[in-house]
């Protein structure tokens, strides 16, 4: 399109003539390719903000303004309510727990961890079994498997302490309130396998 200058030109020139969303398109790729370019992150923070000010659709429009607002200020983290409290966490049922887990697992890194786990619940006299194949953790109830890497026997309310982080392995195991036969390494190595989600994170421009 002849460099960032013309590009700059002709994306003026529709968003004077209010075609917004052609020149909304061809500015991100610009601030995609010169995420520095302050003359492009302005043009298309103000083709943004007009796209939101004529959108009636509340969430569109929240898009558009929230994205004008990132290009301007950058992304600036505030204060925000732990959705993922302890309590919240300890109050899911466990098959609600175990699908927590699987939305947290980091895909790419647990397919190349493949496992199966046994879980023994002794204080509410439940069992599980938990498989992690192709990146995804699948769970089935009232059974364990001769199959698995590893069984651990837990209490419900010590494991909701391990995996928001308020107890370690090490502690439960000293305190007898965590036992694993099979390799302990691949324990931990199950533990490492969950994200910790930002919610800070880029709408518009591209990440460094």
């Amino acid at each position: 399109m002849g460099g960032a200058d013309a590009v700059l030109q002709k994306a003026k020139k529709d968003f004077d003539q209010g075609n917004y969303r052609w020149a909304a398109q061809v500015l991100n790729y610009l601030v995609y390719a010169e995420p520095n370019n302050k003359q492009a992150k302005d043009l298309l923070a103000d083709t943004l903000e007009q796209l939101g000010y004529q959108c009636e659709n509340g969430t569109w429009r929240n898009f558009y303004i929230s994205g004008a607002k990132e290009l301007r200020e950058g992304v600036r983290p505030v204060a925000y309510a732990n959705t993922v409290s302890p309590d919240l966490v300890s109050s899911m049922p466990i098959e609600n727990f175990f699908d927590y887990l699987s939305i947290r697992l980091n895909g790419m890194k647990a397919a190349e961890s493949p496992m199966g786990i046994n879980f023994d619940l002794p204080d509410q006299n439940k069992k599980y079994y938990l498989q992690i194949k192709n990146g995804v953790l699948n769970y089935f109830g009232d059974k364990n498997s001769d199959t698995a890497d590893l069984s651990i026997t837990i209490n419900r309310k010590d494991l909701d302490s391990l995996i928001v982080g308020k107890a370690t392995t090490e502690d439960l195991e000293k305190s007898d309130k965590l036992s694993i036969k099979g390799e302990k390494g691949n324990f931990q190595k199950f533990l490492s396998l969950f994200d910790t989600f930002n919610p800070w994170f880029n709408l518009i421009q591209p990440v460094n």
